[in-house]
């Protein structure tokens, strides 16, 4: 009887555990709206990576080691252009959103004639099927912020009507389609 009543505790334990790393690391996310078409579709249920953004606050953990006026470091790695990322929404951080980064902290974007330029230069968006014909000011993306878009410009709400977004609102980046199968491309 004892060491049934061990097994189950140690079962537990290890269900707890993983369970823990998962929701840690890993966090489902549903495609709302056509704003991302036709990368990712409506509907569409995804696993977004939270691990790869991780930040780490070292002075608020250990003050007498770092600046205090320091922005928290990644453990891995910053957002990329090009990352498809979850965010929560800046006016409402209620509500979770999927976009592409276009602008790190520090880039130029400015959007001619649909034409997205980073630090004066067209970017290439194979993904971007109908760029449409907006413009959007020239706007250098501030410390700790990212400038993103969706890749169905004309149906997307996004950095050019409401700015960029801190970076403590990512989420995660997405990882994979996991419903429905396929579909889905970088």
């Amino acid at each position: 009887m004892r060491v049934m009543i061990r097994e189950l505790f140690e079962t537990a334990i290890l269900a707890l555990a993983i369970f823990s790393v998962l929701q840690i690391s890993v966090q489902n996310f549903r495609v709302e709206g056509p704003s991302m078409e036709p990368t990712l579709v409506e509907g569409q249920h995804l696993l977004v990576n939270k691990l790869v953004f991780l930040r780490l606050d070292v002075g608020a953990a250990l003050p007498f080691l770092s600046d205090p006026e320091s922005e928290p470091a990644y453990v891995f790695r910053a957002p990329r252009r090009g990352d498809v990322v979850v965010f929560r929404y800046p006016i409402d951080p209620t509500r979770d959103f999927v976009k592409r980064v276009v602008g790190v902290p520090g880039d130029t974007v400015e959007i001619r004639r649909g034409e997205v330029f980073v630090n004066g230069e067209a970017i290439e968006e194979p993904y971007v099927v109908h760029r449409g014909s907006s413009h959007a000011e020239m706007v250098v993306v501030p410390e700790g912020s990212y400038y993103v878009l969706g890749d169905n410009r004309g149906a997307s709400q996004d950095s050019r009507e409401w700015g960029t977004v801190p970076a403590e609102n990512i989420i995660g980046r997405w990882w994979l389609t996991y419903w429905p199968f396929g579909g889905a491309r970088s």
